[in-house]
């Protein structure tokens, strides 16, 4: 079903808007820009209520609109050169730097469900989707754990946890809603005395059952840290777990950190499913595409995800976000009581 490919909508959006447009696209960055002084961080906050009131409008009418802004930006977007080669020279590094402004980095997410309990548990690997096809990252669930937990590595035949590629994990609640994305630091409770080799958070996800049960779009919620003023993440280092990313959340305690959420699909009469427009990127239906964008901004993909084969997925992501903190999202998609195939 033609449900997530490009949409041919016509674009009847007025031009005026065009140069407020481009005038955001140019600095994306500001979104996400936190580190420090305090008038940036008020901004950051203000910028909830609107968000709220975008979510709720639901007309038709606007929402098309807003896709074919989109699809314009997009159309000026791929007219330009072609974005600059993207060379991996240090796996670690580059796995956990965000992504450079202005550029996209395409990846292929690739499930592997051979073997004796790979149904199950299946490895889940992410390479560059570019003609070298270079690896990144691969992703497992530990078996033993009492909540899903995902192991991720910068070694596809290492997914063990005390092995040196051991590079970030992912972890649930008990009801499978809530994902937290940790680097490979140390739990508090083991760390130095100084806390110095303390884990961070990269990322949280959030899911919110709707009112079909998990039938039709799912709603997420992603929590990422921050960037300084040099365009770094701010290090969020909780000491326990009611100082992390998803408590600071809920009792929206934002200093240093972003809340951004995926892009609501529109019903399309047509095609009798709900429609995202992933620009050639996506060819196959599934529940399990989204785009996550910033209330602000809601044309800046910040990531996209999407399924192109059974067990082949695309997954894109923009600055702020590393490669980590994307797949991490991605794995969270997949997990057992939410993914509903």
């Amino acid at each position: 079903p033609p449900a997530t490919t490009d949409s041919d909508e016509e674009d009847d959006s007025d031009s005026s808007t065009k140069p407020i447009r481009s005038e955001k696209k140019k600095n994306p960055a500001s979104l996400f820009q936190t580190g420090g002084d305090p008038p940036k961080e008020k901004k950051n906050k203000k910028k909830t209520p609107p968000k709220a009131a975008e979510s709720e409008d639901e007309t038709p009418e606007k929402n098309s609109n807003k896709k074919g802004k989109g699809k314009r930006s997009k159309k000026t977007k791929e007219e330009r050169p072609p974005s600059p080669v993207i060379e991996v020279d240090n796996l670690e590094e580059f796995v956990l730097q965000p992504a450079p402004q202005g550029v996209t980095i395409k990846c292929r997410v690739t499930r592997d469900k051979r073997g004796m309990d790979r149904g199950l548990y299946p490895t889940y690997y992410l390479h560059l989707d570019n003609d070298k096809k270079v690896f990144l990252l691969a992703g497992r669930k530990r078996k033993k754990s009492k909540t899903s937990n995902y192991l991720i590595s910068i070694d596809p035949t290492d997914l063990s946890r005390g092995g040196e590629n051991f590079i970030g994990k992912l972890r649930s609640n008990l009801m499978g809603t809530k994902f937290t994305v940790f680097d490979n630091g140390m739990n508090p409770d083991r760390a130095n005395a100084d806390w110095s080799n303390v884990r961070q958070e990269l990322s949280a996800v959030v899911y919110e059952t709707n009112v079909l049960g998990f039938k039709g779009p799912r709603k997420m919620t992603v929590i990422i840290p921050g960037m300084n003023s040099d365009n770094e993440r701010v290090p969020i280092r909780p000491r326990n777990d009611n100082d992390g990313l998803l408590m600071r959340w809920q009792n929206r305690n934002m200093d240093n950190v972003i809340e951004l959420h995926n892009k609501a699909p529109v019903w399309n009469d047509e095609t009798q499913s709900y429609v995202l427009n992933f620009h050639g990127r996506v060819t196959h239906a599934s529940v399990k595409n989204f785009q996550i964008v910033h209330g602000s901004d809601p044309d800046y993909i910040v990531m996209q995800f999407g399924r192109v084969a059974d067990d082949a997925f695309t997954m894109d992501y923009n600055y702020p976000l590393c490669a980590v903190q994307a797949f991490a999202i991605a794995l969270s998609s997949f997990d057992g009581k939410l993914a509903c195939e």
